[in-house]
């Protein structure tokens, strides 16, 4: 439980990336099938969770040098 609250906005930001990822090969994707991330729908999730927590990771650091 001390897990889920001390990375609750990383594993929120990787969940909406997740989502965006879906979406964007949803909508957008590659019909060719030759883009290695947005031709399949789980790359393109998998990649969307991996920058998502990336973002989220970016703004905990960000509040916490604002704390100091």
């Amino acid at each position: 439980m001390t897990f889920l609250l001390k990375y609750k906005i990383e594993i929120i930001t990787a969940i909406l990336g997740g989502i965006g990822g879906y979406a964007y090969w949803f909508y957008i994707g590659c019909s060719t099938g030759a883009c290695p991330i947005t031709a399949n729908w789980h790359t393109s999730v998998i990649y969307g969770i991996i920058m998502g927590f990336l973002v989220g990771q970016m703004i905990t650091d960000y509040t916490k040098k604002k704390e100091v």
